[in-house]
């Protein structure tokens, strides 16, 4: 089963952990392999064949030893980081019964931390981080940064780890994941007022807009919180996510599945993007030209992990343009997820159950569906709250059995008619 859990403003959840920080590392001398000590930190390994996110992770590791440690030369001792089939050294000590991952085959997101001992000829000990896929890697690298003092927000809070001249890694194998939630992240909404100008004057001002070099700073803040994905900025003053193609392939070098909201289909901002009169997105008078911008996307996107909201409302949180009864709303959009599914069919998998699809019944939206729209049993049904914390639907034993799973979008705070409490930060 399909299980995600969405923030309008902030992801909240536990760690996919197994086994409690504390036990990972101690800053006693003795106490086990010496990750840090007063000849210096221990060297991240990773294979030239592993993702990009596992260098991005190691790269990051490193960085962090040396902000715990305020040391920069190498001690001898080597972390070894990578991923299940694409980490030769480690793939070795897999077939020679060395390291158990027995738990991480077909696995999602998990990892194993483990201290082996004589891994390679002349190394008598290493710590050893494997991961069951990209993401499942990268978030090894980060545990251990968050066991060794560096909290996830270092960078957004300025928060300082406490300093420590020598670190041990705990002896033994650590198991963690898979999450028991597929899909957790955040939507980037209402950033006029905060994220969008201090990025465009202050942080990214040579973008004007919230572009790769602030995306890149959330991207790290998503995988240290064992966070997988995001739905961008996408109110007027800021440009579409996907104007900028390096958005995109940042996003799949940090392995962080982009999606989009309840008022943009198929991964298409239409406040930016939809240059048409308003009027003709309309898939009653105009079918041919909304499919055609919908493909446009799954074309360029295709080839990203991506999960594809399916569906149609107004160009910008309002209501489907068309039909006029709820009736004929739901008739509509019965064609539209055939038409958007056959789409996806053509342009990313032609197994449906292997693309990951969410539909979110937003506002008038929840009306349509309790009447009677039918929806492909694969796809995430997404309950929304009624933007100010109260869910208005909780599935019933029937929508519990479907194979697509359910979905939260929730808003911890929220600007919009009757009451905007956001300068009050009270919600």
């Amino acid at each position: 089963m399909r299980r995600a859990l969405f923030a309008a403003a902030l992801w909240l959840g536990a760690p996919a952990s197994a086994e409690p920080v504390a036990r990972l590392v101690s800053f006693e001398p003795g106490a086990g392999l010496a990750l840090a000590d007063a000849q210096g930190i221990a060297r991240v390994v990773t294979a030239p064949g592993d993702h990009e996110v596992v260098r991005i992770a190691a790269a990051d590791l490193t960085s962090d030893l040396r902000r715990v440690t305020r040391a920069t030369t190498a001690n001898g001792t080597q972390v070894w980081l990578g991923t299940l089939g694409r980490n030769p050294a480690i793939d070795r000590l897999v077939r020679r019964a060395t390291l158990d991952v027995s738990k991480l085959r077909d696995a999602w997101e998990s990892f194993v931390i483990a201290t082996v001992v004589n891994p390679a000829p002349g190394i008598p000990a290493a710590l050893v981080i494997v991961g069951s896929d990209r993401r499942g890697t990268a978030f090894g690298a980060y545990e251990l940064s968050r066991a060794i003092g560096v909290s996830p927000w270092h960078w957004w809070a300025d928060a300082t780890p406490e300093h420590h001249a020598a670190i041990y890694a705990a002896t033994g194998l650590h198991r963690f994941g898979p999450p028991s939630v597929q899909y957790r992240g955040i939507f980037l909404n209402d950033e006029d007022w905060g994220l969008q100008p201090w990025a465009a004057s202050t942080f990214e001002p040579e973008a004007g807009t919230i572009g790769p070099k602030t995306y890149a700073k959330l991207f790290e803040l998503m995988l240290r919180l064992k966070a997988n994905m995001v739905w961008p900025a996408m109110h007027k003053v800021t440009a579409p996510f996907n104007a900028n193609p390096e958005n995109a392939r940042l996003a799949d070098r940090y392995a962080i599945v982009m999606g989009s909201s309840h008022a943009e289909p198929m991964l298409r901002n239409n406040v930016g993007e939809w240059t048409a009169p308003a009027t003709e997105f309309n898939y009653v008078t105009n079918p041919a030209g909304v499919a055609d911008y919908w493909r446009a996307r799954v074309r360029a996107n295709g080839q990203y992990e991506s999960v594809w909201t399916l569906g149609m409302r107004g160009i910008h949180d309002s209501g489907i343009v068309g039909p006029t009864t709820d009736d004929a709303r739901r008739s509509l959009l019965g064609r539209i997820f055939t038409d958007q599914r056959a789409m996806l069919a053509r342009g990313v998998n032609r197994d449906l159950t292997r693309v990951s699809q969410v539909f979110t019944p937003y506002k008038e939206v929840l009306d349509v569906y309790r009447g009677g729209l039918k929806l492909p049993d694969d796809v995430t049904l997404m309950w929304p709250d009624d933007n100010f914390g109260y869910i208005r639907h909780v599935p019933d034993a029937a929508e519990r059995e479907r194979a697509g799973g359910s979905g939260i979008y929730y808003h911890l705070s929220y600007l919009g008619a009757p009451l905007s409490y956001l300068w009050l930060s009270t919600t």
